[in-house]
């Protein structure tokens, strides 16, 4: 059953990923999330789970498909119910603009595994397997980047802060600033710039900084896949976000939300594909009438990264 979930979950995120690379930098990125969530929710159909939308597109009035509460997958008695997060293109904009670092995700967990998070900020700190234990989201940025150096043997010198290029992060680059830390910062999307962190081997040590909740809980199904670390907590700006966080049953708004508060359990799937090339992955490619897609997909059960090359003929353009 594990593998069947894998490959599906895979073709979930393949299928997104080739709808949306058919616009990449035509210069709308709703047309192209758009065609990504099309492709996703056509691969869902035939995944042997009952699943549930968790994180998705919107609410029922707000998206046509993958909104949150719609039922995915074949829906047999035998199968399992899951949870279901998606973002169907993690960085429309660069998509749009024709630039790297679009991809297309999915975490799955049995049912109540994936917090339910709403559409709103949530800051976030993240590191990977070799920092875990090292960070806590109520102090500093210095304090953490100084902790996590400690916890990796390296000088703070050494030590790669990962952020959003955002005004909102310019306190973390002048603490980093300070320590003599070194700075790598992003455009757009979250879920793949956090994920450079559980990836060792790419040489980012720490995240840090404030974005999206749903992609929060994305990013973390893919980091507690990889032995990493997360922590992050709910940054409401409005009364109509607190109201929706209390709708959504979470009563402690300013409650410290751990790696398996996040994610519960063992039973966590991940799969990631790039639309354009990213920092793990590389974009689809069309040949002809075929498509190369590179995949990642993840399984925390049986502890797990695959990385997966799929050609596909006779696509339509």
């Amino acid at each position: 059953m594990d593998g069947d979930m894998i490959i599906g979950l895979a073709k979930v995120t393949e299928a997104a990923a080739i709808r949306s690379a058919k616009l990449v930098g035509r210069g709308d990125k709703n047309e192209a999330d758009g065609a990504a969530v099309d492709g996703m929710n056509d691969a869902f159909a035939s995944m042997p789970i009952r699943g549930t939308v968790v994180i998705g597109e919107g609410e029922l009035d707000e998206a046509p498909m993958l909104y949150i509460g719609q039922k995915v997958g074949k829906w047999e008695m035998d199968m399992p119910e899951m949870d279901i997060a998606v973002d169907p293109v993690d960085g429309t904009t660069l998509i749009a603009k024709g630039l790297s670092h679009g991809i297309a995700v999915v975490a799955m967990g049995t049912k109540g595994t994936l917090l339910h998070a709403p559409d709103m900020y949530m800051e976030k700190i993240a590191v990977g397997r070799g920092a875990k234990g090292a960070i806590d989201i109520g102090k500093s940025p210095m304090e953490n980047m100084i902790n996590t150096a400690k916890e990796l043997g390296k000088d703070v010198r050494e030590l790669t802060v990962l952020l959003q290029d955002r005004d909102r992060h310019n306190y973390i680059i002048e603490a980093a600033r300070r320590i003599g830390a070194k700075v790598k910062v992003f455009g757009e999307g979250d879920v793949e710039a956090i994920l450079t962190c559980g990836l060792e081997s790419l040489g980012v040590d720490i995240f840090i900084g404030t974005g999206g909740a749903p992609e929060g809980v994305i990013a973390a199904a893919a980091i507690k896949c990889l032995g990493g670390d997360m922590q992050c907590r709910l940054k409401p700006y409005t009364t109509e976000e607190i109201n929706r966080c209390l709708k959504m049953g979470i009563k402690d708004i300013n409650k410290v939300l751990t790696l398996d508060n996040l994610v519960k359990g063992e039973d966590i799937y991940f799969s990631a594909t790039g639309i354009t090339k990213c920092e793990f992955l590389d974009g689809v490619i069309f040949n002809n009438n075929q498509a190369i897609t590179h995949t990642m997909v993840m399984n925390l059960k049986d502890r797990t990264t695959r990385f997966i090359k799929t050609m596909r003929s006779n696509i339509v353009s």
